[in-house]
């Protein structure tokens, strides 16, 4: 049985359960933060994302925050600015931001089930997969711009050439 026909069978189970139970699955490390909230840490290659998902029964949206520090040197901050630019260029689902207080590069995203729905284990896992994709296909060009002082042009095509394997 998968995950989505096991969920199918409760009534009224909350997107956030959802979430935990798929966190358990992967042996995610997580924190239930709120009956509407859960925060986890989800391990990639480049780095350990911060992943926060929040449901909003106001407007029927499950948001989602990837977070990972990014401590550019002040002069580079508006080249990783229009790294961003371009990047998000890139992004069809969600859209990258930099929280220059905070120092952390976010990755968001509102999934919207509208009319009473509520989403399944594979919409949430798909949710969740692309961010720290998207965040591990990016994570190099956002280095180059910051530290090897490249255009966001010149460090874009990294994150273009989409490599398949491992060396």
């Amino acid at each position: 049985m998968s995950l989505s026909e096991h969920y199918s069978e409760a009534e009224d189970l909350h997107p956030i359960d959802i979430v935990e139970t798929l966190a358990e699955h992967h042996a995610w490390e997580f924190d239930r933060v709120a009956d509407d909230q859960i925060a986890m840490a989800v391990e990639g290659q480049w780095r350990t994302y911060s992943i926060t998902l929040a449901w909003s029964d106001y407007d029927e949206t499950l948001r989602m925050i990837c977070t990972f520090e990014m401590e550019p040197p002040e002069d580079r901050v508006p080249a990783l600015y229009e790294a961003l630019n371009h990047t998000n260029d890139q992004c069809w689902a969600g859209a990258f931001t930099y929280w220059h207080e905070q120092r952390l590069m976010v990755y968001r995203y509102g999934l919207v089930m509208a009319g009473g729905q509520l989403p399944m284990s594979e919409q949430i896992g798909t949710l969740i997969s692309t961010a720290v994709r998207a965040s591990e296909r990016f994570y190099p060009a956002f280095q180059l711009v910051a530290w090897a002082n490249q255009t966001p042009e010149e460090a874009m095509q990294v994150a273009i050439a989409e490599a398949y394997g491992r060396a």
